[in-house]
């Protein structure tokens, strides 16, 4: 009869940060507002405190959980150093980097598509978009996305909501009349009244 080994794999720090990488450089990115550069070093320096020891995954969370926490810590003091030596003007502004199809028109609208998309974005706060991004791009549970963001579950879950619902918001609604709140226009106003 053969022993069947009841223990976990044993954990590989390497393996473990080589298979969520792809994940990792996108938050990265979103936490660091889309600025390409600033995401390879925030990456780079979260792995070195990964890799060095000074981070230590103690097992409380997912890996990855506990990784986006570490991402997004080593993001916050990357900003604030490149906000003093470098100045503020860099944090703002969305770098495209995306590959060309080939045919203008493609081009165009995904172009627009996406410079509609950060306008939407970079009109929510940092920590609703965060959350999103968690949530929709990375596949995490809002559970999953509070942990990682050091929020209560119950105040993630709210910044998920206010979230989409300020990105549904159809562009006509920005247009809003004077005295009206651009995304909440008059029906806002109507609750506010008791209508």
């Amino acid at each position: 009869m053969e022993a069947i080994s009841l223990s976990p794999e044993p954990f590989s720090l390497d393996e473990s940060l080589a298979s969520i990488h792809t994940d990792a450089f996108g938050w990265a990115m979103a936490c660091c507002r889309r600025d390409r550069a600033l995401a390879e070093e925030t990456l780079q320096m979260a792995y070195l405190k990964v890799l060095s020891g000074e981070a230590r995954f103690d097992g409380r969370s997912a890996f990855k959980t506990w990784l986006f926490g570490v991402i997004r810590r080593t993001a916050a003091g990357e900003r604030r150093r490149d906000w003093i030596s470098r100045g503020h003007h860099r944090l703002f502004g969305l770098r495209s980097g995306a590959p060309r199809s080939g045919n203008p028109a493609e081009e165009t609208i995904a172009r627009d598509n996406r410079t509609l998309l950060a306008r939407a974005l970079a009109r929510l706060s940092d920590r609703l978009r965060k959350v999103l991004h968690l949530v929709f791009y990375q596949e995490m549970s809002i559970e999953e996305a509070a942990t990682v963001m050091g929020l209560k579950l119950g105040t993630a879950r709210a910044h998920y909501e206010r979230g989409k619902k300020r990105l549904s918001v159809r562009p006509s609604a920005a247009r809003s009349r004077p005295g009206e709140h651009p995304h909440f226009g008059l029906a806002s106003r109507r609750r506010r009244q008791g209508w």
